[in-house]
């Protein structure tokens, strides 16, 4: 019977030779990891918002909703396809994600627009201030494609943060 393996296990027979050692791919992929995790519920957190949001800016939120969703799906793909560049397994399943996100979920709590959207702020804020931290790790183990990688995921969520930001600004 063929033994499963963990996601931060190197593959087998197929051997990564990058020059990282064995512990620092397991570390990025393990990083690599969480943040799909994060990814992932800000992805559900947010096209249940666009499923769901209601009131006189429906129309606009609804829209930015899903093209917040959408970005956050290409994000999710990049950050699998970088967990198996460096040798490992990227968790899939909906357990993995929510015992290893930063983020929580609130299950049957539909709040007004305004709500909706200071929460994805907060959330979108928690995962820029975890990859920072992902980013230096990355550079302390000479992993300069990793940071590289994980800066670009920051950039992204820099912009999308700031799209949100812009919705709780007062008008002038």
């Amino acid at each position: 019977m063929p033994m499963t393996k963990t996601a931060t296990e190197v593959l087998t027979p197929e051997h990564t030779n990058i020059g990282l050692d064995e512990g620092k791919r397991a570390a990025i992929v393990e990083s690599l990891n969480r943040v799909l995790a994060d990814e992932h519920v800000l992805y559900i957190k947010t096209r249940n918002y666009h499923w769901n949001v209601r009131g006189p800016r429906f129309n606009d939120l609804h829209k930015f909703f899903e093209a917040q969703y959408e970005a956050l799906s290409d994000i999710i793909d990049q950050v699998a396809e970088n967990a198996r560049q460096f040798g490992g397994f990227a968790h899939a399943t909906m357990a993995e994600f929510s015992k290893n996100s930063h983020l929580k979920e609130h299950p049957g709590d539909f709040p007004d627009s305004t709500t909706m959207v200071r929460n994805l702020l907060a959330d979108q804020e928690s995962v820029i201030v975890q990859l920072r931290k992902d980013v230096a790790a990355a550079t302390d183990m000479d992993a300069a494609d990793a940071a590289d990688f994980l800066t670009g995921v920051l950039e992204k969520h820099n912009q999308m943060a700031w799209m949100l930001r812009s919705f709780t600004a007062p008008e002038r």
